[in-house]
């Protein structure tokens, strides 16, 4: 049976893609600021039985939530409006920049994402009540998220650190980059706002991965 002509087009934008990204390298993704949620600090905070609310979709199942919490470090300093993301998780977890450490006062560890034992305290307000975490607020570690195909092509596995080049008016390097390889994610590196604007760069560019 023929393509039809949707067919074909969305194959020439597939394949376009993957030149692109054969060409240029990885795909940048920066974070902001935000939060993922148990079901029970969920409910504390929003109401009970309270279910998230899919906003923006975004790899391997996650999606930018319509809630927001505001953030309250034991100095009684807040940030407002900081997004949710879901689904949710066995445990609450916070995610800021170094630059919101100074307005909240508080000293987060450098962390890959889940690793929150002995991680800085927060408190969070819902419109239904509020929580304290003895700790769950990190800072995340700068990754990249592969496809098996993509990481067979690079040759890494997961959890194996690598170097990443950056070309802007900005040249950087950064070291020591962890790579994380699962079957529903798209090839991605994710980096917090404080280094996206220190190497002047942005969403949807691109970046190398240095081979020895």
């Amino acid at each position: 049976m023929e393509k039809s002509f949707q067919d074909m087009i969305a194959q020439t934008v597939i394949d376009v893609l993957k030149q692109k990204e054969a060409s240029e390298g990885i795909k940048i993704g920066v974070s902001a600021r935000h939060v993922h949620l148990s079901q029970k600090d969920l409910e504390t905070l929003f109401g009970e039985g309270h279910e998230l609310t899919p906003k923006k979709q975004l790899m391997g199942g996650q999606f930018a939530a319509e809630e927001c919490v505001t953030l309250v470090s034991p100095s009684l300093r807040t940030i407002e409006g900081v997004r949710v993301l879901g689904p949710v998780r066995k445990q609450s977890q916070i995610e800021i920049s170094r630059t919101d450490t100074f307005k909240l006062k508080v000293s987060p560890p450098v962390r890959p994402s889940g690793e929150l034992k002995g991680s800085a305290p927060m408190g969070l307000v819902g419109p239904k009540g509020s929580i304290f975490l003895n700790e769950g607020c990190i800072i995340a570690n700068r990754h990249i998220h592969m496809d098996p195909a993509t990481a067979e092509k690079y040759d890494v596995k997961d959890n194996d650190l690598v170097d990443v080049q950056i070309d802007s008016s900005k040249p950087t390097t950064f070291y020591n980059v962890q790579v994380r390889v699962h079957e529903s994610f798209t090839p991605e590196m994710h980096i917090d706002t404080d280094d996206a604007n220190a190497c002047a760069v942005k969403t949807g560019d691109y970046v190398k991965i240095i081979k020895d």
